[in-house]
Protein backbone atom coordinates (compact mmCIF):
# COMPACT_ATOMS: atom_id res chain seq x y z
CA UNK A 1 0.00 0.00 0.00
CA UNK A 2 1.48 3.67 -0.67
CA UNK A 3 1.01 6.74 1.06
CA UNK A 4 0.84 9.85 0.19
CA UNK A 5 3.46 12.34 2.00
CA UNK A 6 3.40 16.48 1.20
CA UNK A 7 4.27 15.60 -2.41
CA UNK A 8 4.57 12.41 -2.89
CA UNK A 9 4.17 8.75 -2.40
CA UNK A 10 6.00 6.29 0.29
CA UNK A 11 5.56 2.84 -0.87
CA UNK A 12 6.31 -0.87 1.20
CA UNK A 13 9.88 -0.69 -0.09
CA UNK A 14 10.36 3.05 0.64
CA UNK A 15 8.98 2.16 4.63
CA UNK A 16 12.03 -0.75 4.45
CA UNK A 17 14.60 1.54 3.09
CA UNK A 18 13.53 4.27 5.85
CA UNK A 19 13.35 1.48 8.94
CA UNK A 20 17.32 0.81 7.63
CA UNK A 21 18.49 4.16 7.35
CA UNK A 22 17.05 5.01 11.13
CA UNK A 23 19.22 1.63 12.32
CA UNK A 24 22.42 2.77 10.23
CA UNK A 25 22.05 5.92 8.36
CA UNK A 26 25.32 5.78 7.27
CA UNK A 27 24.97 2.40 6.14
CA UNK A 28 25.87 1.74 2.10
CA UNK A 29 23.84 1.38 -1.01
CA UNK A 30 25.25 -1.57 -1.08
CA UNK A 31 24.56 -2.91 2.08
CA UNK A 32 20.86 -1.10 2.42
CA UNK A 33 20.28 -2.98 -0.91
CA UNK A 34 21.03 -6.41 0.46
CA UNK A 35 19.23 -5.53 3.98
CA UNK A 36 15.84 -4.29 2.06
CA UNK A 37 16.46 -7.02 -1.31
CA UNK A 38 17.50 -3.96 -4.17
CA UNK A 39 20.05 -3.20 -6.13
CA UNK A 40 22.59 -0.63 -4.62
CA UNK A 41 21.93 1.27 -7.61
CA UNK A 42 18.00 1.06 -7.31
CA UNK A 43 18.74 1.98 -3.53
CA UNK A 44 20.68 4.76 -4.39
CA UNK A 45 17.83 6.12 -6.35
CA UNK A 46 15.01 5.81 -3.61
CA UNK A 47 17.58 7.25 -0.97
CA UNK A 48 17.70 10.20 -2.95
CA UNK A 49 14.27 11.15 -3.89
CA UNK A 50 13.15 10.11 -0.17
CA UNK A 51 15.60 13.27 0.68
CA UNK A 52 14.89 15.31 -2.31
CA UNK A 53 11.60 15.36 -0.76
CA UNK A 54 12.64 16.18 2.15
CA UNK A 55 11.00 13.04 4.07
CA UNK A 56 15.14 11.79 4.62
CA UNK A 57 15.55 15.77 6.19
CA UNK A 58 19.21 14.67 7.49
CA UNK A 59 21.64 12.63 9.03
CA UNK A 60 23.58 13.00 12.57
CA UNK A 61 25.79 11.15 14.97
CA UNK A 62 23.64 10.12 18.21
CA UNK A 63 26.27 11.06 21.22
CA UNK A 64 26.69 9.13 24.53
CA UNK A 65 26.52 12.81 26.97
CA UNK A 66 27.46 11.02 29.79
CA UNK A 67 30.59 10.00 28.69
CA UNK A 68 31.26 13.66 27.25
CA UNK A 69 30.89 14.54 30.77
CA UNK A 70 27.31 15.66 30.65
CA UNK A 71 25.68 13.38 33.30
CA UNK A 72 22.22 15.35 34.41
CA UNK A 73 20.13 15.86 32.03
CA UNK A 74 17.02 18.54 33.15
CA UNK A 75 13.71 18.85 31.46
CA UNK A 76 12.58 22.48 32.04
CA UNK A 77 8.95 24.19 32.08
CA UNK A 78 9.07 27.67 31.09
CA UNK A 79 5.65 29.24 31.49
CA UNK A 80 5.99 33.34 30.24
CA UNK A 81 3.97 35.88 31.44
CA UNK A 82 2.46 36.63 28.07
CA UNK A 83 1.66 34.74 24.91
CA UNK A 84 1.87 38.05 22.74
CA UNK A 85 3.52 37.50 19.67
CA UNK A 86 6.83 39.31 20.57
CA UNK A 87 6.85 38.10 23.89
CA UNK A 88 6.96 34.20 22.30
CA UNK A 89 9.30 35.84 19.18
CA UNK A 90 11.53 37.18 21.48
CA UNK A 91 11.90 34.14 23.92
CA UNK A 92 11.96 32.08 21.03
CA UNK A 93 14.96 34.10 19.55
CA UNK A 94 17.07 33.96 23.29
CA UNK A 95 16.51 30.68 24.11
CA UNK A 96 18.29 29.10 20.56
CA UNK A 97 21.29 31.39 22.30
CA UNK A 98 21.65 28.95 25.18
CA UNK A 99 24.73 26.66 24.71
CA UNK A 100 23.33 24.23 27.64
CA UNK A 101 19.74 23.78 25.03
CA UNK A 102 19.37 20.86 23.15
CA UNK A 103 15.73 20.91 22.66
CA UNK A 104 12.59 23.39 22.89
CA UNK A 105 9.16 23.42 22.21
CA UNK A 106 6.45 25.76 22.30
CA UNK A 107 3.62 23.29 23.49
CA UNK A 108 -0.07 23.47 24.67
CA UNK A 109 -1.39 22.64 28.63
CA UNK A 110 -0.10 24.59 31.63
CA UNK A 111 3.03 25.27 30.32
CA UNK A 112 4.64 27.15 27.01
CA UNK A 113 7.51 25.68 26.56
CA UNK A 114 9.64 22.47 27.75
CA UNK A 115 13.36 22.25 27.17
CA UNK A 116 16.48 20.18 27.87
CA UNK A 117 19.27 20.73 29.30
CA UNK A 118 22.41 19.30 29.82
CA UNK A 119 24.80 19.31 32.86
CA UNK A 120 28.16 18.21 34.36
CA UNK A 121 26.41 18.51 38.19
CA UNK A 122 24.01 20.14 39.74
CA UNK A 123 26.29 22.76 40.48
CA UNK A 124 26.32 23.37 37.03
CA UNK A 125 23.07 23.44 36.85
CA UNK A 126 22.84 26.04 39.10
CA UNK A 127 25.01 28.30 36.82
CA UNK A 128 23.24 27.37 33.61
CA UNK A 129 19.88 28.55 35.77
CA UNK A 130 21.03 31.62 36.77
CA UNK A 131 22.97 32.23 33.67
CA UNK A 132 20.55 31.23 31.05
CA UNK A 133 17.79 30.03 31.95
CA UNK A 134 16.78 32.78 34.58
CA UNK A 135 17.90 35.87 31.49
CA UNK A 136 15.74 34.42 29.05
CA UNK A 137 12.94 37.40 28.52
CA UNK A 138 9.79 37.18 30.00
CA UNK A 139 9.97 33.94 31.95
CA UNK A 140 7.28 33.97 34.27
CA UNK A 141 8.17 30.43 36.17
CA UNK A 142 10.70 27.71 35.69
CA UNK A 143 10.43 24.42 36.90
CA UNK A 144 13.20 21.70 36.61
CA UNK A 145 12.82 18.07 36.78
CA UNK A 146 16.09 15.64 36.11
CA UNK A 147 15.67 12.85 34.37
CA UNK A 148 16.59 9.75 36.51
CA UNK A 149 16.94 6.91 34.48
CA UNK A 150 16.34 6.87 30.43
CA UNK A 151 13.89 4.19 29.39
CA UNK A 152 13.75 4.56 25.49
CA UNK A 153 14.80 7.26 23.06
CA UNK A 154 14.04 7.08 19.55
CA UNK A 155 14.35 9.80 16.73
CA UNK A 156 11.63 8.26 14.80
CA UNK A 157 8.53 6.57 16.58
CA UNK A 158 8.21 3.04 15.06
CA UNK A 159 4.55 3.82 14.05
CA UNK A 160 6.00 6.47 11.65
CA UNK A 161 7.85 3.88 8.95
CA UNK A 162 5.04 1.48 9.57
CA UNK A 163 3.81 0.63 5.83
CA UNK A 164 0.85 -0.89 7.70
CA UNK A 165 -1.15 1.64 8.32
Amino acid sequence: MMHETENNLVDPTDYRLLRELIRDGRASDVMLGERIHLSSTATARRRKILEENGVVAGYTAKLDMAKLGFSITAMVSIVLSSQAEHVLNEFESAVILCPSMSFCSFVSGEVDFIMIVHVRSFEDYDRVYRRELSMLPHVARIRSSFLMREVAQRSVAPAAVNDQR
